[in-house]
């Protein structure tokens, strides 16, 4: 094993200017994370001078057999975590051999509303949630549960007045899987994601991240490499991640996992934003349904929109600095853990700003 060790580690600065780039996306699913590396000449920075690639999509579910190149356009570089020095993750879309976005692709359309002269006036910044829940390998049940079981005395455990021991916990018998998420962490950090902090949630082998704030399209392109990363930890520690809003059945208080959505665009930030705020926050109401149906499986808790400063059941929930400074950003609870930021984004900005 330390041989492997050993190979994995070797250091090639001296040998060859040659660097390996992993290339993402994103699977038929839209959640299955995909990757394959290439050998480039020399190290690379910018995603415009990368080649574009190919893949068997039919293997992905996103392509017929009889017609199944799909080719790989690089969008966004970060440095890899895993083989350091000058090699690289490269996050892609994909696009058919004419040059026509595959219906996957929900970059494309992300990347037209951020691109848009009026929506970059805006300078529109993006601070996201993002839950996960670890699970033992091969069964399937949260890291730290006994098998089938239920930590503690089990759901009941849960009401409205008592959260639990496990937000933000610490300790053997409350905290699972801490060397994941602060490996995670600096990870993200070593490869240039914006992660912001990290922390337990209400549910046992249930942890969060943030990432932003982040300008645009950018957000999206950071939590999907921040997954990316996350699976590979998780690979090499031999536990899933889940990114599922319920993984596992049960009436657990916070059983619901979010990925919830802090916005602001350069009118709320300055002096008078408060009014921008809840002029965005009313837009929001009229599109209320097509956010719901785009959003994902767990937004449906919110079919009745509604807001408030400081209310945490609400569908957009304002701080009271904002309130109090007249200014500031508010958060689209709605998402569920595993939306796609692409679309959610794209939905806020081009609700919110046209």
């Amino acid at each position: 094993m330390s041989l492997l060790t050993d190979l994995l580690n070797l250091d090639l600065s001296d040998k060859t200017e040659k660097i390996i780039a992993e290339y993402i996306w994103i699977g038929g699913s839209g959640m299955d994370l995909r990757s394959k590396g290439r050998t480039l000449p020399s190290p690379v920075s910018d995603p415009s001078k990368l080649p574009k690639w190919k893949y068997n999509g039919s293997s992905t579910g996103q392509a017929p057999e009889e017609d199944s190149k799909v080719i790989l356009y690089p969008q966004a570089i970060f440095k890899d975590p895993f083989r350091k020095r000058n090699n690289i993750l490269v996050m892609c879309d994909a696009y058919t051999p004419v040059g026509e976005p595959i219906p996957t692709n929900k970059r494309c359309d992300a990347a037209r509303i951020f691109s848009d002269p009026v929506v970059k006036k805006e300078v529109p910044w993006y601070g996201i949630e993002q839950e996960y829940t670890l699970l033992q390998k091969d069964v399937n049940w949260p890291l730290g549960w006994p098998l089938r079981g239920f930590p503690g005395p089990g759901p009941q455990l849960f009401t409205d007045d008592n959260q639990g021991p496990y937000y933000c916990g610490t300790g053997a018998d409350k905290a699972f899987g801490r060397d994941i998420v602060d490996a995670h962490y600096n990870a993200c950090l070593y490869a240039g994601i914006s992660i912001s902090g990290v922390s337990g949630e209400v549910l046992p082998g249930r942890w969060k991240f943030q990432v932003g704030p982040a300008v645009g399209i950018s957000a999206s392109d950071e939590i999907w490499v921040a997954r990316y990363i996350l699976e590979r930890i998780t690979e090499i520690a031999g536990v899933v991640v889940s990114f599922d809003p319920k993984p596992n059945k049960g009436d657990w208080k916070g059983a619901g996992a979010s990925a919830h959505c802090n916005y602001s665009t350069k009118s709320m930030r300055e002096n008078g934003g408060y009014q921008v705020i809840t002029d965005a926050v009313e837009k929001l109401r009229h599109r209320h349904n097509e956010h719901i149906a785009a959003y994902g499986e767990t937004a449906d808790i919110y079919t009745i929109f509604n807001w408030g400063v400081e209310n945490r059941g609400a569908s957009i929930k304002v701080g009271s600095d904002t309130e109090h400074d007249g200014k500031g950003f508010f958060e689209d609870r709605r998402p569920p853990s595993n939306m796609d930021p692409y679309v959610v984004t794209r939905m806020i900005a081009e609700t919110t700003i046209f």
